[in-house]
């Protein structure tokens, strides 16, 4: 049983399909299966049911995937801090951010952290969207990441940080930028600029009106809220988006209209454990709302 062995086995049973990891590691599928044969034969249980589309594991396997994701976690932690001292800098800290977290949640806390740790190394992964984040992070990849905070995930803890109550961004000429506030019934008949399918924020959105009977009609579709506002300033649209931090009131040729009986988002923090973060990364964190809050 080898420290790669366990990486691999590991991956599969995130992946649930060999070949997706073999493809994600440059090999053939039969070594992927090999490594997992390799465990199979050394513990005398069978780790993976085979099915149709795929694998799961079985209880043998839940309880070796357990065990070997935190024992590679504590690893990769040492290996870490075993390069920072190599290279003599302060630590690490990973960060998983959607495409525009950095600029509305971050920018003040991370210049403020910098001026204190001047050595500490930063990376920043952008991930895209708040499910690939969690998976980052329930992956080792990331220590942190910024999330809309969204269903409980196996392996990831999620902390409520703020609310963001949902606007309509219109162009200064529509009509619907007279009002001082937008009722649910008067969204049936916008020009919808949607956000990505299945992302924590679209999902959160549709479901509440889908209980008020409401239902969107769209053309145009983005990535990201910063470029919904912009097809919306551009009159192309009405882009239904949370108000960030450092939005304000209005943005030169567009309205942000408040939305009422529509329930915020909640944006926050997720890690695999809070208590197992190194005292860098728990600092990081902090330092990011403490400013987020001012």
């Amino acid at each position: 049983m080898t420290l790669d062995d366990l990486r691999v086995f590991v991956a599969v049973c995130a992946a649930g399909n060999l070949s997706a990891v073999a493809r994600d590691l440059s090999c053939s599928q039969s070594a992927v299966s090999q490594h997992v044969k390799r465990l199979e034969r050394e513990t005398g249980l069978v780790l993976l049911e085979r099915r149709p589309r795929g694998v799961l594991p079985t209880r043998a396997g839940r309880i070796l995937h357990r065990a070997a994701t935190e024992g590679i976690a504590g690893i990769d932690a040492a290996l870490r801090h075993l390069d920072d001292l190599r290279r003599g800098v302060g630590g690490t800290v990973r960060i998983a951010t959607g495409a525009t977290t950095v600029r509305h949640f971050m920018a003040a806390g991370v210049a403020a952290f910098r001026a204190r740790h001047p050595e500490a190394a930063l990376q920043f992964e952008t991930a895209g969207s708040s499910r690939r984040c969690l998976e980052t992070v329930r992956a080792h990849t990331a220590d942190l990441a910024w999330v809309t905070i969204g269903p409980p995930l196996e392996g990831v803890e999620q902390r409520a940080a703020c609310e963001l109550p949902w606007t309509l961004a219109v162009h200064v000429d529509d009509p619907l930028a007279r009002r001082d506030s937008i009722r649910l019934d008067d969204l049936a008949g916008i020009r919808h600029i949607e956000l990505p399918a299945h992302s924590t924020s679209r999902v959160h959105l549709e479901t509440h009106l889908e209980r008020h009977g409401v239902r969107l009609t769209s053309t145009t579709s983005v990535a990201d809220w910063d470029t919904a506002l912009l097809l919306a300033e551009l009159g192309l649209g009405h882009a239904i988006v949370p108000a960030l931090p450092g939005w304000g009131g209005g943005r030169g040729e567009v309205r942000l209209i408040p939305i009422a009986d529509l329930p915020p988002l909640t944006a926050g923090w997720a890690a695999r454990s809070w208590d197992a973060l190194s005292p860098l990364a728990i600092e990081f964190a902090d330092t990011v709302l403490a400013h987020l809050r001012t």
